[in-house]
């Protein structure tokens, strides 16, 4: 059980040790749901980021030399461990961000799943024997570790997010420093204890807890630290970016999302509308991956409509840790603020509410607010250009394939896009044509381990899970070896 005094056997990990900050300084953590004080976490100082810069440097030179093998068995045993911890680690998550406790429940089991897999990606780093041009040589291409990794967490996934920058760290044989967000430390403390407990040497996980930017340009700005992993904003990215470019360092980006989501005439309007809820609402809109904007083709615009208000007035709101809530609160008060102000510009701007836009009755306490269904919007509202992290529904129409297309890419942003149709033409050239990293055609799901995720355009660059992912975090060297000395 999780009590009040959840944070005092965590704070800073280095060193294969927890530890209190430097100054024993602390900062709140609050539970969205009540506005109550979930404890104290430890709040890193300058000195606490160069311990941590010192054990994974030392860390990396152990990590490095253990087999793949070794690595692994270890990182399967975390997976299972993260598994047998599920309960643990979703109240940690429904009680930081919101999320109900059933939907924590399955971030928990994702971030397994993304252990699992890398543990046998670990075995599989190939190198290639390519044919010399010349007869008495040899040409060996093979892979080694980056180095010191800076893994930057966000708040919204935590359990999933930080999994996919350690485990893929921890198989290519990487030390990794993991930097959680102020408002999520306890899942991400959860799991780096749990690297612990299942035998990571000392030095190769470590976490510092505290202010993102002072402990990121810290990282960034050290000469041991050799790749960057960020989820984030595309404002933070680029700051992250231009940081990273005085020490040339790598860097995988995944940013800002402003998804499409496109029902062609033919689709099932039932499966349609039931897709765009699971997709929509999951944490409460507050995903990358989130649709937010709705493209109904005109004929069944009405029929869409009318069904998704139907089925979006019985989701239950309330506290995650309720079993029958399906909508938690949003995750803080700013971004509650920054909902309500969207809201108003979007009505300004000339769109019509058709249900929510205001917070629900009966919650004194919380960051809650209504799922909220727009019509009459236009392609230059502020709503279809700016990501809204929240239960903001704006719907349009269109009438033609190559019309739909044309306004769903016309975005800086590509990270995800979502099609339902029963047309097979419609589906492939659909997905070929969207300028999105990742495309799911007639179902909601799109992360999964086993696949690449990650978006192009200002979505930044670079891929987690899937086969792919592993490559960012090593480097490539090639061997011309002369047979005769």
């Amino acid at each position: 059980m999780i009590d009040n005094l959840m944070y005092e056997k965590f704070g800073q990990f280095t060193d294969g040790k927890w530890h209190q900050s430097s100054d024993k300084g602390t900062y709140e953590v609050i539970n969205p749901a009540n506005e109550e004080l979930i404890g104290l976490a430890s709040k890193a100082t300058p000195k606490d980021v160069e311990k941590a810069l010192k054990s994974a440097k030392l860390g990396l030179e152990k990590w490095r030399k253990t087999s793949p093998w070794q690595r692994a068995y270890i990182i399967r045993k975390i997976a299972d461990r993260i598994r047998e911890k599920q309960d643990l680690l979703a109240k940690w998550m429904t009680l930081e961000v919101g999320k109900p406790f059933l939907e924590a429940k399955g971030e928990v089991s994702g971030a397994a799943d993304i252990f699992e897999w890398n543990a046998e990606e670990t075995k599989r780093i190939y190198g290639q024997t390519v044919e010399s041009r010349f007869e008495d040589t040899r040409v060996h291409v093979y892979y080694q570790p980056v180095g010191v990794v800076a893994a930057l967490v966000p708040w919204n996934f935590p359990a999933v997010l930080s999994s996919r920058k350690i485990s893929t760290a921890l198989a290519a044989g990487c030390s990794v420093i993991v930097k959680p967000d102020v408002i999520t430390p306890g899942v991400v403390m959860e799991i780096v204890d749990i690297c612990r407990e299942c035998g990571v040497p000392a030095g190769v996980v470590n976490l510092l807890s505290g202010d993102p930017p002072t402990i990121a340009k810290q990282l960034i700005s050290s000469d041991i630290v050799k790749k960057i992993s960020i989820t984030g904003s595309t404002r933070v990215g680029k700051l992250i970016l231009k940081q990273a470019a005085e020490k040339v360092q790598r860097v995988t980006m995944e940013l800002s999302g402003h998804s499409p989501f496109i029902v062609f005439d033919d689709a099932d309007i039932q499966k349609a509308t039931d897709m765009a809820i699971s997709a929509k609402f999951r944490n409460n809109g507050q995903v990358c991956i989130s649709p937010n904007r709705f493209y109904i083709q005109e004929n069944k615009k009405k029929e869409f409509v009318n069904l998704f208000i139907e089925k979006t007035k019985k989701l239950k709101i309330g506290d995650g840790m309720d079993p029958t809530v399906q909508l938690g609160p949003l995750t803080t008060k700013k971004r509650l603020s920054e909902i309500e102000e969207l809201v108003e510009k979007t009505k300004n701007e000339g769109a019509k509410v058709l249900l929510g836009g205001k917070r629900p009755k009966g919650f004194n306490k919380g960051f809650y607010y209504e799922p909220t269904i727009f019509d009459d919007v236009k392609d230059d509202f502020t709503i279809m250009r700016v990501e809204p992290f929240g239960p903001l529904v704006p719907i349009l129409s269109f009438k033609t394939f190559d019309e739909v297309i044309t306004r769903a890419n016309n975005h800086e942003l590509g990270l995800s896009s979502y099609i339902c149709t029963n047309s097979m033409e419609k589906a492939h050239r659909a997905s070929e044509l969207m300028e999105t990293g990742t495309v799911a055609v007639n179902t909601p799901l799109v992360a999964i381990a086993e696949a690449p995720f990650g978006g192009i355009k200002q979505t930044g660059y670079g891929r987690e899970g899937g086969s792919m992912a592993i490559k960012d975090y090593l480097n490539v060297k090639y061997t011309h070896l002369g047979l005769k000395g």
